[in-house]
């Protein structure tokens, strides 16, 4: 197995923003022509998709995540603190 140098990584991430900065410009330029080509109906698209994004509960569902993330943030701690203090006891003895 052959050992990568750092700089072969950092090629890797530079290819890889590259790539993904050439697919990016590549969706938007078709997505350009297709709004020119066709205005009515991307129109129609942009105002259904702000209709579903505008009814989607996106506050409720993020609130629900934040909620639970504090209620099982508790015991997280609790359980991390129990393991430190095991470990201290151990390494006492």
């Amino acid at each position: 197995m052959t050992k990568r140098s750092p700089q072969d990584s950092d090629d890797l991430a530079e290819r890889g923003l590259r790539y993904t900065r050439e697919q990016f410009d590549e969706i938007r330029h078709q997505t350009e022509d297709y709004v020119r080509e066709n205005p009515a109906q991307s129109l129609f698209y942009a105002f259904v998709a702000g209709l579903i994004l505008n009814r989607l509960p996106v506050g409720r569902v993020l609130g629900g995540v934040f909620r639970l993330a504090v209620f099982a943030f508790k015991p997280a701690i609790l359980i991390y603190g129990a393991t430190k203090l095991y470990r201290a006891v151990e390494e006492e003895e």
